[in-house]
């Protein structure tokens, strides 16, 4: 597996002390007093504005990204998550409602309206079989996202996305 690294710092424009990462990282309070900046050497990530991955998400590549508040975070960065590289098939199953309830659609492939390709208006629980994914709360990769790993997601609202509704979804397929 390929190693990732992102050094964030506390201050915007890479001010102040750092701290360097080369792992998922559940609360950075222990290395940093806030942090408003960071810069992606390898490896995708997401990075969270509450500790434990929780609140709002965003994903990152290789690049500098100066001011945390271009992503519409609430808050700093509080904790980050590697995401590993995946060079497999994709396959993920969607279901209309938690608990694996009603309509059932299988996906393969990126999906830029739920509403268009499924007539499905909402999503509330998923299966991710195989790969890496985000989800997007407005159609065509628009809005807050959400990073699904493989794993059974059986409602969303109990993950802390009240009020959420999930209209786009895409592959994470980057070579980081």
């Amino acid at each position: 597996m390929t190693m990732g690294k992102i050094i964030f710092y506390e201050e915007r424009n890479f001010g102040g002390r750092s701290y360097e990462c080369m792992s998922d990282c559940g609360d950075f309070s222990t290395y940093l007093s806030r942090c408003y900046s960071c810069r992606v050497e390898s490896g995708c990530w997401m990075v969270y504005d509450r500790t434990n991955y929780m609140g709002n998400q965003y994903f990152l590549r290789r690049g500098e990204y100066s001011d945390y508040s271009r992503f519409g975070m609430s808050d700093c960065f509080r904790s980050c998550r590697m995401i590993p590289m995946y060079r497999g098939n994709y396959r993920m199953r969607i279901y209309e409602r938690e608990n694996f309830g009603g309509q059932m659609y299988e996906c393969m492939d990126d999906c830029d309206s739920m509403m268009d390709r499924y007539r499905m208006s909402d999503c509330q629980s998923c299966h991710v079989m195989d790969g890496h994914w985000l989800f997007y709360e407005h159609p065509h990769y628009r809005g807050r996202m959400w990073y699904m790993r493989p794993g059974e997601y059986r409602n969303f609202r109990d993950m802390g996305y009240m009020n959420m509704r999930f209209m786009s979804m895409r592959r994470i397929m980057d070579m980081c």
